[in-house]
């Protein structure tokens, strides 16, 4: 499906990269932004993924798979047939997976400082990167519209990787909770 044999083309020396169509456009476009950060969303997760047990570590490896949909996604202009697009069986599956994470939690009463073990740590990183990815997407969107499911699913990316965060400080003693004014 992909073969790469040659990592330089020199064909976007002029500030242009192509998309699945063959089109050209600006490195500077919304699009490439969104795809630009959901590239960066996928490698926090990969740091993240290093410090995981088996079971996160695979649903880490789930949701990287994923990011490559996603930004094959964004990357193909609608119209094309056959298109590699986010599927709502894709966003189903995090929910499905949010929740059964979310039922051995303890209800937030506070906000959370992203932080604690260092795998919590790092997925926060990532949900905070992701959150950048959505608001390019978004962005990207009122440009040109997306498959509404590549947006539903880089928002409900965010909320699973705070959920997974929480589930693996749980373990260390709980969420280092935000203390308002506590340092006053």
């Amino acid at each position: 499906m992909v073969k790469l044999n040659k990592i330089y083309t020199r064909t976007g020396d002029d500030g242009s990269t192509g998309l699945v169509d063959g089109s050209r456009v600006s490195k500077a476009d919304p699009l490439m932004a969104a795809i630009g950060d959901i590239d960066e969303t996928n490698t926090a997760i990969g740091v993240a993924a290093t410090l995981a047990g088996d079971e996160t570590h695979a649903a880490l490896a789930r949701i990287q798979n994923d990011l490559f949909d996603l930004g094959a996604d964004i990357a193909t202009p609608d119209g094309i047939d056959g298109a590699l697009r986010i599927t709502p069986d894709q966003v189903a599956r995090l929910e499905h997976e949010i929740d059964a994470m979310n039922s051995a939690l303890a209800p937030l009463t506070s906000f959370i400082l992203p932080g604690g073990v260092a795998i919590a740590a790092h997925l926060h990183l990532a949900r905070a990167v992701a959150r950048r990815a959505e608001r390019s997407a978004v962005a990207a969107n009122a440009a040109a519209p997306l498959n509404p499911d590549a947006l539903r699913y880089i928002n409900r990316l965010s909320d699973w990787l705070f959920v997974a965060a929480r589930a693996m400080n749980q373990s260390a003693g709980g969420d280092v909770l935000w203390v308002p004014g506590g340092s006053r």
